[in-house]
């Protein structure tokens, strides 16, 4: 929890961080893109470096390969201000890396290579628990649910930070081509859910794990859960939709010219977490969500305006500046 110095509450982002390799031309396949960009990614790490980059105090933690990528990665999150006590590096295994297609309409399409990533081989007992215990709000993803043994570190994780009073948050960042199948990865995704306070989905992530066509909201609270503070549904272009015990509502969008949509819902829980972290009693008030809310489409639209998710992940200044324009 929060120390009594007077030091900012502490977000701990938990998962994978990778490389994506973005082409340098949009609107191509990857056989037909004639070069690539080093896009360093990874959600947790993202939703991290958007805290840290919105004034919060964040660390990750996860597995890094003891390579030239696994530093590089390590050095940008120091560069970005995010602690970086809960990683581990592994000598036997690689960095992630993500070749990413780029649509001309700025949504992606993944290659992974990862057989086995560092990220994958986390185990329990290298996880930095003072760090774990230290969360205010703990925040994880669904891709360090795949395989053992970092399935396990995740489980532990979330156990110890709950344990020392964190609020659990959880956006699951669906990316089937990692899973086994379809089946596997919805079974997985919610094996976890009912543990999660705050939970964000996408509406694609939405349908999946409902089976249903409609982005209603009866379909989102088909998703709801006892444990639950706040349920989010974001709608891309459309904003998003909120659901608490006691109200539910929608948040317009900003319009921008989207180039890449890479980092934005990491972008906007990034917003979210940090207007939380110091008072979850914004999650029972119904205007001043609103307002949190509306910050973090803010966040989320800004990020689409340039290539890459961490480059384009805004500072408070520049999310006021939109704010005060609309």
């Amino acid at each position: 929890m929060a120390t009594s110095t007077g030091e900012k509450s502490l977000i701990v982002s938990f998962g994978e961080m990778l490389i994506d390799f973005v082409p340098t031309v949009s609107g191509v396949s990857l056989a037909e893109a004639p070069g690539f960009i080093k896009a360093p990614g990874g959600a947790p790490a993202n939703v991290a470096i958007a805290v840290s980059r919105l004034g919060g105090r964040a660390a990750f933690v996860g597995k890094l390969g003891d390579d030239e990528f696994g530093h590089m990665l390590a050095g940008i999150l120091k560069q970005n201000g995010v602690s970086a006590e809960g990683i581990n590096f592994d000598t036997g295994a690689r960095t992630a890396l993500a070749f990413v297609t780029l649509r001309s309409d700025g949504e992606r399409e993944f290659m992974f290579y990862r057989n086995p990533s560092a990220d994958m081989l986390l185990r329990p007992d290298e996880l930095n628990l003072d760090l774990i215990k230290s969360a205010t709000v703990f925040h994880y993803g669904s891709i360090s649910l795949i395989v053992e043994p970092c399935r396990s570190a995740h489980l532990k994780a979330m156990e110890v930070a709950k344990e020392a009073g964190a609020l659990l948050s959880y956006d699951p960042n669906l990316r089937l081509p990692l899973w086994p199948s379809k089946e596997e990865a919805k079974k997985q995704i919610l094996s976890i859910w009912d543990k999660a306070e705050v939970i964000k989905v996408s509406d694609e992530e939405l349908m999946f794990l409902t089976g249903s066509d409609n982005v209603d909201d009866e379909t989102a609270l088909s998703l709801w859960h006892d444990n639950l503070k706040l349920l989010l549904v974001t709608l891309g272009e459309k904003g998003c939709n909120y659901y608490t015990k006691s109200f539910r509502g929608s948040v317009d969008p900003f319009h921008v010219k989207a180039v890449d949509t890479t980092g934005a819902g990491d972008s906007y829980v990034g917003a979210l977490l940090c207007n939380i972290v110091d008072d979850r009693s914004v999650l029972e008030d119904e205007a001043r969500l609103r307002e949190v809310l509306r910050f973090a489409n803010a966040c989320g639209a800004i990020t689409t305006t340039k290539k890459g998710a961490i480059p384009a992940l805004p500072t408070e200044s520049e999310v006021q500046s939109l704010l005060n324009g609309n």
